[in-house]
């Protein structure tokens, strides 16, 4: 079969983009930034069957293909030492401080988190965060729970220096606060994603989406202080007290965190390079103006 110049085109350009449809390969690095004040104990204690939820979601995406996940527990907001972002050990039984580990690691790290503080600087523990050494070619996940807005513990951190940072990471956040988000029809929303999409409890253990979310009342600045950065590095921001519900609600909340968390990795592992994008385009537009100009 003889195929025109176009048709040729076509068919590089259609195999280019599509090929990360037929293959996922993941190389993750998830790394939580948690609140260590005294009234986070649930939310510690949900991280844990949370993080080993996704780690099995994310592998029957990934198939046959390269999966490769590792997790990070960081705190913030606790007394003394724990004031500051702080790295938790991924593995007790080895010397120094391992920044991560399997889901079962991060699962046994969580008990290590304190419910010591009241003066939380959120901005301190994701700059940790993104201080974490990864793996080559990883994309970077960071998930901060908190239920209060930032405390300046760090004079040198704001909003921009936090912001360009993650962006120089191309680093996701999401962020789990004391938020209200309802859905279009004044209902309750789990949490939004950053296309403004909302999702709602189907009280059944599951979740709908439920269109455009509408941002609600918040804990201080929460929203300008977190809710936005995760917004806008494409995360999605989440109604903490959804989850303190408990019950189905605090089930479908989970399972939406967990479903969008890996929407979100794929996304990111799945985006073809920027250099092969370029050609691409450069090629079919060359293609483009010669035909133009053969007229």
């Amino acid at each position: 079969m003889n195929l025109s110049k176009l048709s040729k085109a076509i068919l590089v350009a259609t195999a280019t983009i599509s090929a990360p449809a037929f293959a996922v390969p993941i190389t993750t690095d998830i790394i939580s930034v948690v609140d260590e004040s005294g009234s986070m104990g649930g939310e510690h204690g949900w991280l844990g069957g949370m993080i080993s939820s996704l780690d099995s979601a994310l592998a029957v995406e990934a198939g046959t293909d390269t999966f490769s996940a590792q997790y990070g527990l960081v705190g913030f907001g606790g007394a003394g030492s724990h004031l500051l972002g702080h790295a938790h050990d991924m593995d007790a039984g080895t010397a120094g401080i391992q920044e991560f580990g399997d889901a079962a690691q991060y699962a046994t790290a969580t008990g290590s988190l304190t419910l010591s503080g009241g003066f939380e600087d959120g901005y301190s523990g994701i700059d940790t965060a993104l201080g974490y050494t990864g793996q080559a070619n990883s994309v970077t996940n960071i998930i901060l729970v908190t239920d209060e807005d930032r405390d300046t513990a760090d004079n040198s951190l704001n909003y921009s220096v936090i912001d360009a940072a993650l962006a120089g990471k191309n680093a996701l956040l999401n962020a789990v606060l004391n938020v209200r988000i309802s859905c279009q029809d004044g209902s309750s929303a789990l949490g939004m994603d950053s296309s403004g999409t909302a999702y709602k409890a189907d009280g059944s253990g599951g979740f709908s989406t439920c269109g455009s979310a509408i941002r609600g009342w918040d804990a201080g600045a929460s929203w300008n202080h977190y809710g936005d950065l995760a917004l806008a590095t494409g995360g999605a921001v989440w109604d903490l007290s959804q989850l303190r519900a408990g019950g189905l609600t605090a089930d479908s909340f989970t399972a939406a965190f967990v479903d969008i968390k890996v929407q979100e990795t794929i996304q990111q592992s799945t985006v073809p390079e920027p250099a092969s994008i370029a050609l691409l385009g450069l090629g079919l537009a060359g293609f483009g103006a010669r035909r133009k100009f053969a007229k």
